[in-house]
């Protein structure tokens, strides 16, 4: 049993906030993006495709966010509702914000490249009037995605989240979820990334998303634990660090740390998997699992979402995810010293 504990009598078990976004992915790949002629169109951005993920297994799952006042906005809803996410959060936005396009180019399995249009959109104007006290209340988890911290109004409404969920218990799991888009500095990525790292519970990201939020440049000689020492101290519970191609790295407060590879498949795209590791991880906790049988639940299901061509379409069932890892002969878990040098 893992020692995060939830309270049962909360009727939802979770409630991303931030960006519900279109993906549009290129039906011809291999080739550069200006020689694709056609796309498929799925519901996107890394707190959708989680809130997915976590429906598809089977959890009650709400979302707070905003989306535009056309049809993108109500294909958005409609993506939602069909999947069995709550949408009474779900505000529009009223001055004729866009919402977010993401155009992805898989030039091999392993290359990909992705391309944002990112002006004026309306998960960005997400503000404190649209964030209810008496839904996030209701949750035993509140996600926080990094990009929604990027800019006023969205960034207030984030830490009101944040505020409510430790007023009434919600336990808060920030994902660092880096884009370079709207941040101005260094500075402010550095400030709003580590106010949320210290009020939330669990805390992911890349090694190079915790340098930014240490303000550290590239090549520092602080140790992934170093960065984990630092926000466990501050209260988390678990902080994961990823490493690229060598995997991850699980710190847990009760000091014991776990590296994580990957399942071998054939890969289609080098995206998405994050989100679908994500989810994954965070329906094992919610199961009460230890945090090893989670992570190579996250693992697993991040491991068919790269071998597949969408990434919310492509969230697996609980029964998918297991019958994947019983094909499996791959140990994809070891338990490693605290200081043991992954980088």
């Amino acid at each position: 049993m893992n020692s995060i504990q939830f309270d049962a009598a909360k009727p939802m078990d979770i409630i991303p906030v931030g960006r519900a976004t279109i993906d549009l992915n290129p039906n011809e790949m291999h080739r550069p993006l200006f020689e694709v002629s056609t796309f498929s169109m799925y519901l996107g951005g890394s707190p959708a495709n989680i809130a997915i993920g976590l429906a598809r297994l089977g959890k009650k799952v709400g979302f707070l966010g905003k989306v535009s006042d056309d049809q993108f906005g109500e294909f958005i809803k409609r993506y939602f509702s069909k999947e069995g996410v709550d949408i009474s959060q779900v505000a529009t936005a009223q001055n004729g914000e866009s919402l977010g396009l993401t155009f992805t180019e898989i030039l091999s399995p392993t290359e990909s490249r992705i391309l944002m249009y990112r002006n004026g959109v309306a998960d960005l104007q997400l503000s404190t009037e649209d964030v209810s006290e008496e839904y996030i209340k209701k949750a035993k988890i509140l996600l926080i995605s990094g990009t929604a911290l990027s800019t006023s109004p969205s960034r207030e409404a984030c830490f009101l989240a944040m505020k409510y969920a430790k007023k009434h218990g919600t336990l808060i799991i920030f994902d660092i979820d880096y884009r370079s888009y709207t941040w101005q500095s260094k500075q402010e990525i550095g400030v709003y990334y580590s106010l949320a790292g210290q009020m939330s519970d669990i805390i992911i990201g890349s090694r190079e998303e915790f340098d930014l939020m240490e303000m550290l440049d590239a090549g520092n000689a602080v140790r992934g634990y170093e960065l984990a020492d630092q926000y466990l101290g501050y209260g988390n519970q678990i902080a994961i660090i990823k490493y690229g191609k060598k995997g991850s790295v699980a710190y847990c407060r009760n000091k014991r740390a776990y590296q994580v590879g990957t399942f071998s498949v054939k890969l289609l795209k080098s995206f998405g998997g994050g989100d679908a590791y994500a989810s994954a991880f965070i329906y094992g906790l919610l199961e009460g699992w230890d945090v090893s049988r989670a992570l190579e639940f996250a693992t697993a299901s991040a491991s068919m979402v790269v071998a597949s061509h969408s990434c919310s379409a492509a969230m697996p069932s609980a029964q998918d995810i297991k019958n994947f890892i019983a094909g499996k002969k791959e140990q994809v878990i070891t338990e490693i010293g605290w200081e043991e040098d992954v980088e």
